[in-house]
């Protein structure tokens, strides 16, 4: 059903099935998939491509022109996958061209009220946004990670898969995967071991992760040192950790602690 307040550019694409509500705004170059709910008031503007079964809700901002200094009105984009929800004044950005030109969202993604997702961000699946959580410009967040009520992440910082982001923490660096962070400055407070039961990893993962996590940040080693000891350890062939190892070796920024 789309109501007959909506104004939807005829360029726009809209496949079977797709809901608009009242007074949302629709314009060219959109593409909105299958099954997909968009609530009232909401602006799609040029450049988004929308997957299957999303919904999206009241007074929702997504595909707004990017807020960075640098944009000079390219044609950029946002990408949104399947199964996404979008809650009330969420705002999602478009690329810039300097940045790759397009914001990239998977599937499955959870953003509550008055979070935001900035220009060239890439999230992956399972993605949790609490209420006010802020991502600067060309942030990599891996699936499953959550990210607190009223919490900001700086630009270019990477957040690793499951880990967890508590409530009214600034990260500025780059949050390892599997972990627990918190802070006005964000610090490590050991494994997010909660969060992975909950998503039935076994005891002996955890307890390799726990070990790993012990050789990095308790064995007075610098972080390569640390690195090589894991390689070398017995714990390197869990794919959990290697994987730990893979985003440190990758980080730009510098690891939280």
């Amino acid at each position: 059903m789309i109501h007959p307040t909506a104004v939807i550019d005829p360029e726009a694409k809209i496949d079977e099935g797709v809901e608009i509500g009242p007074y949302s705004i629709i314009e060219k170059g959109v593409s909105i998939g299958r099954g997909t709910k968009i609530g009232p008031h909401v602006v799609i503007r040029d450049g988004t491509v929308i997957g299957k079964n999303c919904q999206i809700f009241q007074f929702a901002s997504v595909g707004e022109a990017p807020q960075a200094f640098a944009y000079k009105g390219e044609k950029t984009s946002l990408l949104i996958g399947d199964q996404n929800i979008v809650r009330e004044y969420v705002t999602l950005h478009r690329g810039t061209a300097h940045g790759g030109g397009k914001t990239v969202i998977g599937n499955g993604n959870y953003f509550m009220a008055y979070s935001h997702v900035a220009h060239d961000c890439q999230i992956g699946n399972h993605v949790i946004l609490a209420n006010g959580a802020t991502l600067a410009g060309h942030i990599l967040i891996e699936d499953y990670a959550i990210i607190g009520g009223l919490s900001a992440v700086h630009q270019f910082c990477q957040i690793g898969t499951h880990a967890f982001i508590s409530g009214l923490t600034g990260v500025t660096l780059d949050i390892l995967p599997y972990m627990l962070a918190s802070g006005s400055r964000a610090k490590l407070f050991g494994l997010n071991a909660v969060g992975l039961k909950r998503h039935h990893f076994s005891e002996e993962t955890l307890k390799v992760l726990k070990k790993a996590y012990r050789i990095i940040f308790r064995s007075g080693l610098t972080l390569e040192k640390a690195v090589k000891r894991i390689v070398e350890d017995e714990i390197s062939q869990s794919p959990e950790v290697q994987h730990l190892v893979h985003f440190i070796e990758r980080s730009k920024r510098g690891i939280s602690r």
